[in-house]
């Protein structure tokens, strides 16, 4: 699969996970999506992330950022749902080394 397919997999997937956030009552707003090399370097040089993979380089990857009644919240039911949509997304609060709640991504 190209990364043109790739990448219109991810979208058509994240529009079905922002349709089940808006049916379960939460707001949504959005964060990166698309990450530029040397934000990436900075991220990494400050421990904000811990690799030059990430898929938000590549515009597989979002930060999202969920609300109910007004508070900020990081549903794992939001993750789940997003990981059974497809074997290749993941979310961010499953990581083994450090929980990225906000993130949901494409792998490779």
């Amino acid at each position: 699969m190209t990364l043109g397919e790739q990448q219109q997999k991810f979208m058509r997937d994240l529009v079905k996970l922002l349709q089940y956030a808006f049916d379960c009552g939460y707001d949504v707003r959005g964060g990166e999506l698309e990450r530029p090399v040397q934000m990436q370097e900075i991220y990494v040089r400050t421990g904000r992330s811990k690799t030059m993979d990430s898929n938000h380089l590549r515009k597989c990857a979002i930060d999202l950022h969920f609300f109910k009644d007004g508070v900020l919240c990081y549903p794992d039911i939001l993750g789940e749902f997003w990981e059974s949509l497809d074997p290749a997304n993941r979310w961010g609060g499953h990581f083994n080394s450090f929980k990225d709640k906000p993130h949901f991504e494409r792998k490779k």
